[in-house]
């Protein structure tokens, strides 16, 4: 690339960057300006403009990186530089006139339960998601004829609506609570976090099964067959040889299937399975605008942050040969 147009393109970096914080600490400072001792239960809402201004700076940003080819450090760096310093500014209290985080000093306590519960929705419904899905997606690898039979299941449960489906799960699993006393106390029932994770693990079997078949399709058969020519097992084929070529690829299902949680997590809220979403839809029942923003930002930046983590370990996972440009 020509250093003219890369000094361009990381000066719009820089200004984008810029942009992000100085919005935010205007609109902070506004607020401040705003309320008065006269108004002491003003509110001062962030407006659609403020919004629609960060998404198209956030556009500049991610469109300026693809064209710099910047690696997954330099785009951290870069997520680092925009957003600590408006992290920064919450934590100081500059923003506390602001209506969200007055809706937050009013729900701390329940605001970070919510949060907690969010993330353990979101991670027992990944844990039985690979408990099933890696092994299924195995079986299809290995046993060619089982993919026809699964994958319409898979597709056909991805068609139903999460509000539907948590409805069809009400009913078998509040009977095997009632027949199984011991399921439950172990906390299973019609309502609450069992119906939500199971149907959460539902939605997220297809692309964990597709990505780990996927994966392990693509491995070269003249390594597998080098591999056998060595005298590997077939134990040691798999493990030495087909897991550390196919991971990956199924490390890219299981990032869809993680991100996808991260959002339906909050639809749980319906059938009280709690997490952020219960703030969401109390905000949605209320038309107060800035708790549903409350339940809303969180989910977003946990969706963002699930992806970065994913993107990292995708590319730590890709062979020496490919990685620096699987970094682009």
């Amino acid at each position: 690339m020509v250093p003219a147009k890369r000094v361009s393109l990381w000066l719009t970096v820089a200004t984008a960057t810029a942009l992000v914080v100085g919005l935010g600490a205007l609109a902070a400072s506004h607020a401040s300006q705003v309320v008065s001792a006269d108004t002491p239960f003003g509110r001062t809402s962030l407006g659609s403009g403020l919004w629609l201004a960060w998404l198209l700076l956030g556009l500049v940003l991610a469109d300026a990186m693809q064209a710099l080819r910047a690696g997954t450090l330099t785009r951290l760096g870069v997520a680092a530089a925009s957003l600590l310093p408006l992290a920064f500014l919450l934590a100081s209290g500059a923003a506390d006139d602001l209506s969200i985080m007055k809706e937050y000093a009013n729900r701390d306590d329940a605001f970070w339960e919510a949060i907690a519960r969010h993330g353990q929705i979101v991670a027992l419904a990944l844990f039985f998601t690979l408990v099933i899905g890696l092994p299924l997606g195995w079986a299809t690898h290995r046993y060619a004829a089982a993919a026809p039979a699964l994958f319409p299941v898979l597709n056909i449960i991805q068609t139903i609506p999460s509000i539907a489906l948590f409805g069809l799960l009400m009913a078998p699993l509040a009977w095997l609570a009632a027949s199984w006393p011991a399921l439950g106390r172990a906390g299973i029932s019609g309502v609450g976090l069992a119906p939500g994770v199971v149907a959460l693990t539902l939605y997220s079997l297809l692309p964990v099964v597709r990505g780990t078949l996927a994966g392990l399709a693509q491995v070269p058969s003249a390594v597998t067959q080098a591999a056998q020519g060595m005298g590997f097992s077939d134990s040691q084929l798999f493990w030495q040889v087909q897991v550390p070529l196919a991971l990956p690829v199924v490390l890219s299902g299981v990032r869809t299937a993680s991100i996808q949680a991260v959002g339906l997590a909050g639809v749980t809220a319906l059938i009280g399975a709690g997490g952020l979403g219960s703030l969401m839809f109390e905000g949605l029942f209320s038309s107060a605008q800035d708790l549903v923003l409350l339940g809303v930002v969180p989910i977003v930046v946990l969706g963002a942050l699930v992806d970065g983590v994913f993107k990292g370990l995708i590319t730590l996972t890709r062979p020496a040969t490919t990685s620096g440009e699987s970094a682009h």
